[in-house]
């Protein structure tokens, strides 16, 4: 998060995203070349390909456009709504049971989130909402897909379902980059932002991977929950290289946050 905030300043949303996946895909492609693939079900490309499109393609662009009006460790915060809404659609979709602790370890979650909505809304001035929406939005894709990739994971080697994905977003984002002229000229950054897109482009190729393995082997809800660890860092980093600002209320927020993961991934004993 602190990464794709330093880098948006200097290029577009579905641009910063494109070179994501680019890099991403190239730590993927080889890994997934030297393993045993399955050959796709006619039936389950375009369901595979429409999920890589909205989880690596809308969702990232929907999160960078966001960042470019709020610190990371805000957005973070609100992406941490990410386990909260999981658990909602993956209940509702029969796939695993809600919890009374489960229940309230997201819903402080989503309780860390309001405080950190409320530090802007008591900042004067406040200003518009839209990139809050916006984070918000791609918090929902996430989880939507988070539900509806399990079983193409299980039936599928990880590798070959998450290179596969991500080369499909990079064949819907490429046209998205297009009209916002990233093919008009080479891109312009700085040497700290060229790292900083390699490093996210490192950390989605080796990260997603990781996150699609953990799907198959156990809930969504368990999986997306650490994602409560978002804030933390980012708040963390946010303050050390970009300067953001860390208040009281948004302390407040990161101790919902925590204690709402404890609650949520702790162990329950069966009945």
């Amino acid at each position: 998060m602190v990464a794709s905030r330093h880098a948006i300043d200097q290029t577009t949303p579905a641009a910063l995203a494109l070179l994501r996946y680019v890099v991403g895909v190239l730590c993927l492609l080889p890994m997934a070349a030297a393993i045993p693939r399955t050959r796709f079900a006619r039936g389950d490309i375009v369901p595979v390909a429409l999920l890589g499109i909205v989880q690596f393609g809308v969702l990232i662009a929907l999160l960078n456009w966001g960042l470019r009006f709020m610190p990371s460790g805000r957005a973070a915060l609100i992406f941490a709504t990410f386990p909260l809404l999981t658990m909602v659609i993956a209940a509702a979709a029969g796939m695993e049971r809600l919890t009374l602790a489960k229940t309230l370890g997201v819903s402080l979650t989503f309780a860390g989130v309001g405080l950190a909505l409320g530090d802007k809304a008591l900042a004067p001035g406040g200003g518009g909402w839209w990139g809050e929406a916006a984070v918000f939005a791609s918090a929902l894709c996430g989880a939507v897909c988070s539900v509806l990739y399990r079983p193409y994971v299980r039936r599928y080697p990880t590798l070959q379902v998450g290179a596969f994905a991500m080369l499909a977003s990079i064949a819907f984002l490429a046209p998205l980059a297009g009209l916002e002229g990233f093919f008009d000229h080479w891109p312009r950054f700085t040497t700290t932002a060229w790292l900083a897109v390699l490093f996210i482009g490192l950390a989605s190729g080796v990260g997603y991977f990781l996150w699609l393995w953990a799907l198959a082997h156990t809930t969504p809800t368990r999986v997306t929950v650490f994602i409560a660890l978002g804030p933390v860092t980012s708040a963390a980093l946010g303050w050390i290289f970009l300067g953001e600002r860390l208040s009281p209320l948004f302390a407040a927020a990161l101790a919902c946050l925590a204690l709402g993961l404890w609650l949520a991934h702790r162990p329950v004993r069966e009945a």
